[in-house]
Protein backbone atom coordinates (compact mmCIF):
# COMPACT_ATOMS: atom_id res chain seq x y z
CA UNK A 1 0.00 0.00 0.00
CA UNK A 2 1.33 3.68 -1.17
CA UNK A 3 0.82 6.62 0.80
CA UNK A 4 0.82 10.12 -0.17
CA UNK A 5 2.56 12.79 2.50
CA UNK A 6 3.49 16.75 3.27
CA UNK A 7 5.85 17.22 6.05
CA UNK A 8 6.50 20.68 7.31
CA UNK A 9 9.55 21.55 8.31
CA UNK A 10 9.79 23.04 12.00
CA UNK A 11 12.92 25.16 11.33
CA UNK A 12 12.05 27.03 8.07
CA UNK A 13 8.11 26.26 7.87
CA UNK A 14 8.10 24.96 4.37
CA UNK A 15 6.51 21.87 2.79
CA UNK A 16 7.99 18.75 1.50
CA UNK A 17 5.81 16.82 -0.46
CA UNK A 18 6.54 12.89 -0.83
CA UNK A 19 5.40 9.16 -1.33
CA UNK A 20 6.28 6.10 0.62
CA UNK A 21 4.78 2.25 1.19
CA UNK A 22 5.73 3.36 5.48
CA UNK A 23 5.27 6.80 5.80
CA UNK A 24 6.42 6.93 9.35
CA UNK A 25 9.41 5.15 8.19
CA UNK A 26 10.32 8.02 5.91
CA UNK A 27 9.45 11.23 8.61
CA UNK A 28 12.50 9.04 10.66
CA UNK A 29 14.80 9.24 7.45
CA UNK A 30 14.20 12.58 7.27
CA UNK A 31 14.06 13.79 10.95
CA UNK A 32 17.37 11.87 11.14
CA UNK A 33 19.65 13.70 8.52
CA UNK A 34 19.32 10.32 5.85
CA UNK A 35 18.08 12.04 3.25
CA UNK A 36 20.00 14.44 1.78
CA UNK A 37 17.78 17.04 -0.01
CA UNK A 38 16.02 18.01 3.62
CA UNK A 39 18.48 17.32 5.77
CA UNK A 40 19.36 21.31 6.42
CA UNK A 41 15.68 21.65 7.03
CA UNK A 42 15.05 19.65 10.13
CA UNK A 43 13.11 18.68 12.28
CA UNK A 44 9.88 17.86 10.24
CA UNK A 45 5.72 16.73 11.35
CA UNK A 46 3.62 15.30 9.15
CA UNK A 47 0.83 17.36 8.22
CA UNK A 48 -0.99 15.35 5.71
CA UNK A 49 -0.95 11.54 4.71
CA UNK A 50 -3.08 9.95 2.45
CA UNK A 51 -3.37 6.22 1.73
CA UNK A 52 -3.42 5.38 -2.39
CA UNK A 53 -3.56 2.19 -3.06
CA UNK A 54 -0.93 1.46 -5.62
CA UNK A 55 2.37 2.87 -6.46
CA UNK A 56 1.35 4.90 -10.02
CA UNK A 57 -1.73 6.75 -8.07
CA UNK A 58 0.51 7.69 -5.58
CA UNK A 59 2.63 9.48 -7.98
CA UNK A 60 0.17 11.09 -9.96
CA UNK A 61 -1.15 12.60 -6.47
CA UNK A 62 2.01 13.69 -5.16
CA UNK A 63 2.22 15.38 -8.24
CA UNK A 64 -0.67 17.33 -8.00
CA UNK A 65 -0.08 17.81 -4.61
CA UNK A 66 3.26 19.49 -5.96
CA UNK A 67 1.41 21.62 -8.61
CA UNK A 68 0.01 25.07 -7.84
CA UNK A 69 -3.15 23.85 -7.28
CA UNK A 70 -1.97 21.43 -4.65
CA UNK A 71 0.16 23.99 -2.91
CA UNK A 72 -3.00 25.79 -2.32
CA UNK A 73 -4.51 23.26 -0.91
CA UNK A 74 -1.54 21.99 1.59
CA UNK A 75 -1.81 26.40 2.63
CA UNK A 76 -5.59 25.69 3.59
CA UNK A 77 -4.59 22.64 5.77
CA UNK A 78 -1.93 24.49 7.76
CA UNK A 79 -2.36 28.29 7.71
CA UNK A 80 0.17 31.12 8.89
CA UNK A 81 -0.43 32.20 12.11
Amino acid sequence: MWHIYVLKSLKDGKFYVGMSENPKRRLLDHNSGMTQSTRSRRPFEIIYEEECGDRKIARKKEKYMKSGAGRKFIKQLNPPL
